[in-house]
């Protein structure tokens, strides 16, 4: 027979329990959310857009460039119908002389008390660009390419969100907002305002287009607007808020 002092040390160890339990759940989601977004940079460097667009939730959608792609088939539309298109000629995979590696740094990783949801920021700096045999290929098949091999930088944010679904990690939000582009002969100094066109058609006027057009997110360099912060400061505890 336990005593009531017994009991009261059985509940609050059995308290002190459930608490560590708590957070080594934690620990293993912020761990589980990071390596599922570095694996997919590592899918975006060699062009694996089929398996990119399997981390996604069918709920899921991406916000780049200006514009929303919603489900699965938004994603599918994003990755396989345009980069895909665009980059490997339709291949699912590296071809010869394409470049485009995808590098994820300083993630900033929270996980909602439920567990049950997600959110990280992070930085990419990109190096992409196109070897001038394979330039010289498509030149000889397409007249629209450039008179010259394109090879530029890239530096960008993520602010992302992943929902657990049947206990696995899947991106719910991937918001990539591009920050700057670079030629690699002139540097970011020189870039032309609005490197990138925004998309300016929807789904299905534009038949790889978004389904919405997001106008708040159309900025790039030298327009560098602050990208808003998932998560409070970390000693005032407020949250940031354009002036």
């Amino acid at each position: 027979m336990t005593s009531g002092a017994d009991s009261e040390k059985i509940a609050q160890l059995e308290k002190k329990i459930e608490g560590l339990s708590h957070q080594l759940g934690v620990l293993q989601d912020t761990h589980d959310i990071r390596s599922l977004q570095y694996k997919y940079g590592y899918y975006i460097d060699k062009c694996l857009y089929d398996e990119t667009v399997d981390l996604f939730s069918d709920t899921g959608e991406v916000i780049f460039m200006g514009g929303r792609f919603k489900g699965k088939a938004g994603a599918r539309r994003l990755y396989c119908d345009r980069f895909r298109a665009r980059f490997t000629g339709g291949k699912n995979g590296p071809i010869p002389g394409f470049l485009l590696d995808h590098p994820l740094l300083q993630a900033i990783i929270d996980v909602a008390p439920d567990r049950k949801t997600g959110y990280a920021r992070l930085r990419v700096l990109m190096q992409a660009g196109m070897h001038e045999s394979l330039h010289k290929k498509r030149a000889a098949e397409d007249t629209d390419v450039p008179p010259v091999p394109r090879q530029w930088f890239e530096g960008g944010l993520y602010e992302n969100t992943y929902v657990k679904e049947g206990g696995v990690w899947k991106i719910k939000i991937l918001n990539y907002r591009p920050q700057w582009h670079a030629e690699y002969e002139k540097g970011w100094s020189h870039t032309k305002p609005n490197y990138v066109p925004f998309f300016d058609k929807t789904y299905p006027e534009d038949p790889i287009g978004p389904d919405e057009l997001v106008p708040e997110s159309m900025h790039l360099w030298p327009d560098m607007p602050v990208l808003p912060f998932h998560y409070p400061h970390p000693v005032t505890g407020r949250y940031w808020k354009e002036e």
